[in-house]
């Protein structure tokens, strides 16, 4: 039985969850190494490979939509006092530092690349490298050729992605849902449950339309201008930072609708709105980092 009280810190019930999301974690892990094994012996393991991935993906949202719930369900019982409430923000924290330092990672890499490594294989001489036709320039195009003979022959050229088009209505879309999520706090604050819900339906959408434009740039990329992962070092860096923070953006949009419909069913008051304070934490993060995507990565 959960034990709690004004002084103890408020410990809860034993749980299943945990159990059988590992069991989902290894039904996707596992039909994801079958779905790609290349060895012939193993062809037989690609149509269930595919199967467990589905199975294991559907088994992880099940319980982490349970989990949540009964999350949920706990805060709105009053279960969780400031003992409670000072862990969250201590661990929300925790959390959007371990963030910042995986976007840090890679934009590490970009400035490796663009400073460091593609001026030094440009720099080499001719003697001593494939890449003798490598030039010291910001998009690269390599060094992902090939080597025919004594030449080397660069990759399929590609366009850049320009940053005054759907980069920047992005932008802009992204600056908006950051001033659309504050003047929704604010009603909160003030208890004006209207500004909150329409606040947080402003948000939402925005975050919607910014992954429907950004599926539409990635369109374009593959089909119209010839950049893609395997475009270079461009290309290579180009889909993992905004890939990976496209997909932040996602989780960010799932949770504001959860915060959304807790909010149009009453949930949060002036004094204790954590669930809320959390996700507009990382809403803003999810900004931040848009803005140096946008400058060191479409601009720059």
């Amino acid at each position: 039985m959960a034990t709690h009280s004004n002084n103890h810190y408020y410990v809860p019930h034993g749980s299943y969850y945990p159990a059988i999301i590992s069991v989902g974690l290894l039904s996707l892990a596992s039909g994801f190494i079958f779905s790609v094994a290349s060895d012939k012996s193993l062809a037989y393991l690609h149509a269930p490979g595919k199967w467990m991935m589905i199975f294991g993906a559907l088994l992880i949202l099940a319980m982490t939509f349970k989990w949540m719930g009964s999350v949920i369900s706990e805060s709105v019982t009053g279960k969780f006092k400031s003992w409670e409430d000072k862990s969250f923000r201590i661990g929300m924290i925790v959390f959007i530092c371990s963030e910042i330092a995986f976007f840090a990672a890679f934009f590490g890499a970009l400035f490796y690349m663009r400073v460091i490594s593609v001026p030094d294989l440009a720099g080499y001489d001719a003697d001593i490298t494939p890449y003798k036709d490598f030039l010291s320039t910001w998009p690269s195009l390599g060094p992902g050729g090939t080597v025919l003979g004594t030449e080397y022959v660069p990759p399929a050229h590609f366009e850049p992605m320009a940053a005054w088009g759907l980069p920047a209505i992005n932008t802009a879309l992204l600056l908006s849902s950051g001033a659309t999520i504050t003047w929704a706090h604010w009603g909160l604050i003030k208890n004006n449950r209207k500004q909150l819900v329409v606040g947080m339906a402003l948000t939402v959408a925005l975050g919607i339309l910014f992954l429907g434009l950004q599926a539409m740039e990635y369109h374009e990329a593959y089909t119209e201008m010839g950049l893609t992962l395997g475009s270079g070092a461009y290309g290579a860096s180009f889909f993992m930072l905004t890939g990976f923070h496209g997909f932040h953006v996602m989780l960010g949009t799932i949770m504001l609708i959860v915060i959304l419909l807790r909010c149009m069913r009453g949930h949060f008051t002036p004094e204790h709105h954590f669930g809320f304070e959390g996700v507009a934490w990382y809403w803003h993060f999810v900004d931040v980092v848009w803005l140096g995507l946008f400058i060191f990565v479409y601009w720059l």
